[in-house]
């Protein structure tokens, strides 16, 4: 349902969390495991004296920093720095560059004005990066000369890059083999050639005349996508590919495969000898939700698959070192979750096996949470990933020989964007918080030696009070243990309020709120407004048994979740028990329908983002049906299945709601079709409450844009203002 669906199925969640990760103070060493991390003692006050509140303007002075890059030889960080422009409605990016010993201030290195991107580094320690269509690369010693190298897509840097396994494949850059003879990509095969032929040239002119789709695939909408989607098990649209061997000192180009497939992750062994892979041999069969194996193939073009359990599939395949092991991510096969019409999703594990096949060795067995972003140390000793514990993002490693998982990095923060250096000595990374945006820091493997290298934010931050969250422990209806965060109103007086309170929702429901900084909930609190955020039962981060908790009860026991977290806040602070709102997108959106109509007396107003209403209805029209066919045990046809959709479907309960409510939706929304917001919309309209429904032309699930995003930001806030402060909407 939310952006992070796009991208995964509902049992492989995994590289989304690495996005986030927040270091707060620099802890160093490596700690003993925790399943939570410790408290700190909170703010009574949550802004710095002396600022101004934010304003709606400052959205535009948010900038995106991001994307660093360690040099092979420690030396640099590149990173990017993205920009958002209110007359373009565009959010270009520059490249820039800091030393890593912090001797020089940051500084951007691509050309003013242009818009750079994928900054990487050589293996001779020089940086290359994209600006417009062009490829450039400088020394970082005189960063003044740029050299132009060719057009952008003529390949990567470092040895090209990984390609994506499963079912998608997709070509690479070539990958230069360690000893450099060899250079190895992916490539299409030649499609079939089809003629189409007609009865006659009437039926021929005819068919040139028709205006629409014909339409006999499964798959046919894609959120985000042109529709219809083309069909991806049609070899014309998905051609078979290939990896192909190209002689560093010339010659022909030589196909080393023959599987018919679409390899991915392509990895050389260090020996040279093989070539490692993934590839997902169900992509032509358009009711399978596809599984992956890991491949290896010889030079000479012997293959072999060296997984083929049918409940499981591997993702992220490395050799170590020494070539003699691999290691890879592993979670349950989502049609065998629904084959077997399990009530959980299972869990993504860390597994080594022998680099010849056998035997897989779960490294994470005993670790109750999601490894992403798996990689070797150089020696070969340890397996280095990252991972989310409640609000926050670490770094982790393991023994590839079975052992504790020790954690690294520590402090109520998440980290993202991990780069290492050659000897895997130092690490960069983009640290996030609750009160500003993220910036670019750096430290040793161990976490020690921990400091700041870029002030993006230093101007704004002395101008501007942002609000600070504190971390909320509260238990559920049912005693469950429940984490949530609350931003302070600007202003914020102990003895004060009472104040409004606005209860934001995640969307996912697979993903987690916490420690980084979001512009909303700030612009919110700027306003006088208490904001709770709560990671619900679903959340990532609490362990499987609370990850799967709501399993055939979307919005029970998680919705139980979230009005613990609203009493508490009542209880323990000043904020007005008759002046409380919900607010969400995606499954946020859906839990703030399903709040209105389950907690009718709670909630005075709602602003409901792109929130599914009716499950039935969203099964046929949604791009997802894999949700409802694991989670809700099967389709509509399936009488627990079709039970299940209608009992926690909010539209069967719209004649509660007394909650006035703003719908807010995108034209062409695959994921959550705009008729979810336009039945709910309409049964409210029906039963007398207040209504308004924004529809945002072209834009898909995920409602983008600067323009958007302020534009809805205002309205948002108008119908709260309207509804908790007696103000006017727009």
């Amino acid at each position: 349902m939310s952006k992070i669906f796009r991208l995964l199925r509902v049992t492989r969640i995994r590289s989304w969390l690495v996005v986030l990760l927040l270091f707060a103070a620099a802890n160093a060493g490596f700690v003993t495991f925790s399943a939570r991390p410790a408290a700190r003692p909170q703010a009574t006050v949550a802004v710095r004296a002396g600022g101004r509140p934010l304003a709606i303007e400052d959205y535009y002075r948010i900038k995106t920093v991001g994307s660093p890059e360690l040099s092979p030889d420690g030396r640099w960080v590149a990173f990017t720095v993205g920009t958002r422009f209110e007359e373009t409605n565009g959010n270009p990016s520059e490249v820039w560059l800091v030393a890593a010993d912090a001797s020089s201030p940051a500084r951007r290195v691509s050309a003013e004005g242009a818009d750079a991107n994928r900054p990487q580094w050589t293996d001779d320690n020089h940086l290359r990066f994209i600006a417009g269509d062009r490829v450039y690369l400088l020394d970082p010693g005189a960063p003044d000369k740029i050299t132009e190298t060719g057009a952008a897509g003529a390949g990567g840097a470092r040895g090209g890059g990984r390609g994506a396994g499963g079912r998608g494949g997709g070509a690479v850059a070539p990958i230069s083999s360690p000893d450099g003879k060899w250079a190895a990509a992916v490539r299409n095969l030649p499609p079939p050639k089809r003629e189409r032929v007609f009865e006659s040239d009437f039926a021929k002119r005819h068919e040139e005349r028709f205006k629409g789709f014909e339409i006999d695939w499964l798959d046919y909408k894609r959120d985000g996508s042109p529709w219809p989607v083309p069909n991806r098990v049609d070899p014309e649209v998905t051609p078979p590919q290939e990896i192909f061997l190209t002689a560093a000192d010339g010659g022909a180009e030589r196909q080393v495969t023959q599987l018919g497939l679409r390899p991915g992750g392509v990895e050389w062994s260090k020996d040279g000898a093989t070539l490692l892979f993934t590839a997902d041999s169900e992509y032509r069969n358009e009711r399978s939700y596809g599984r992956s194996d890991i491949w290896t193939v010889s030079l000479d073009g012997r293959a072999r698959r060296l997984t083929s359990n049918p409940d499981y599939s591997y993702a992220n395949a490395r050799y170590s070192p020494d070539g003699r092991w691999i290691i890879a991510t592993r979670d349950f096969a989502l049609d065998m979750v629904i084959a077997k019409k399990l009530n959980h999703g299972g869990p993504v594990d860390l597994i080594v096996m022998p680099a010849g096949g056998g035997e897989e060795k779960n490294l994470t067995a005993d670790w109750d949470y999601l490894p992403a972003g798996a990689r070797w140390s150089p020696d070969g000793k340890f397996v280095y990933f990252t991972g989310g514990i409640g609000g926050t993002t670490h770094l982790f490693r393991v023994p590839p020989t079975g052992g504790a998982v020790e954690q690294i990095t520590k402090g109520e923060r998440r980290i993202s964007g991990l780069s290492f250096d050659r000897a895997m000595t130092k690490m960069a990374f983009t640290a996030g918080r609750f009160e500003a945006p993220s910036e670019i820091s750096i430290a040793n493997i161990d976490g020690t030696g921990e400091r700041q290298l870029t002030h993006i934010f230093d101007p704004f931050l002395s101008e501007v009070a942002l609000s600070r969250a504190e971390r909320l422990n509260f238990k559920s209806a049912d005693g469950t243990p429940v984490e949530g965060w609350l931003l302070f109103p600007f202003g914020y007086r102990r003895d004060g309020g009472p104040y409004p309170l606005v209860v934001s929702n995640h969307g996912g429901p697979h993903s987690a709120v916490g420690c980084g900084f979001d512009f909303k909930s700030q612009y919110f609190a700027a306003n006088g407004y208490f904001v709770l955020q709560v990671n619900f039962r679903s959340s990532t981060g609490y362990g499987e048994k609370f990850l799967w908790a709501t399993w055939g009860a979307w919005g029970t026991k998680d919705g139980q979740d979230v009005m613990a977290g609203v009493d508490y806040v009542i209880k323990n602070f000043p904020a007005s028990a008759d002046r409380v709102a919900t607010i969400g997108h995606s499954y946020g959106g859906f839990m703030s329908n399903w709040l209105i109509t389950q907690y009718p007396d709670r909630f005075a107003a709602a602003c409901v983002g792109a929130g599914i209403s009716d499950w039935i209805s969203d099964y046929g029209l949604a791009d997802i049906a894999r949700t409802k066919e694991t989670e809700f045990y099967g389709a509509p046809w399936d009488p627990k299945a079709r039970e299940i959709m209608i009992r926690q479907s909010p539209l069967t309960y719209a004649n509660r709601v007394k909650a006035a409510t703003l719908f807010i939706h995108g034209e062409v929304d695959h994921r959550v079709p705009f008729e979810e917001g336009e039945q709910m919309y309409f049964a409210l309209k029906k039963n007398g409450v207040p209504a308004k429904i924004i529809q945002y032309a072209g834009q898909p699930h995920g409602i983008a844009g600067n323009w958007n995003q302020v534009h809805r930001m205002l309205h948002e806030r108008a119908w709260l203002d309207r509804y908790l402060k007696g103000g006017k909407a727009n």
